[in-house]
């Protein structure tokens, strides 16, 4: 049996597989629906809730011809059934023809639920130069 560790690891790669793959019924499979969920997107406002989460990834996946995530993962920590990563997020983003490239700083919290680790917090903030 995979340990927590592994687990949580298994989860965040669900969420970055979603995001690349613009697949909201798989973002929705990896997030919590409480409403202390929080995502804050580079730039951005925090949104609190997964609707309000949900109608931005789906603005992000209208918006989006093409996706493109790398992650270099920094550090995993567990801690009963709290769990987050720190990574580097490399993104290739092609949107209205433009060709877009960024770096940024992420934080992803995990919950366990019911024996499932659930996203309940995901942070990116720019990297810059």
């Amino acid at each position: 049996m995979a340990g927590d560790r592994e687990l949580v690891l298994a989860a965040n790669k669900a969420f970055y597989r979603s995001f690349e793959k613009k697949d909201l019924e798989a973002m929705e499979a990896v997030w919590s629906k409480g409403m202390g969920c929080l995502c804050i997107h580079p730039g951005r406002d925090a949104l609190k809730g997964w609707a309000d989460i949900r109608d931005a990834w789906e603005r992000i996946f209208q918006n989006t011809s093409y996706l493109e995530v790398d992650i270099d993962i920094l550090t995993v920590e567990v801690s009963g059934d709290l769990a987050y990563v720190v990574l580097i997020e490399n993104v290739l983003q092609i949107s209205s023809g433009r060709r877009l490239e960024g770096q940024s700083m992420a934080t992803n919290g995990f919950e366990r639920m019911a024996g499932q680790w659930y996203m309940i917090h995901h942070h990116g903030s720019p990297v810059v130069d």
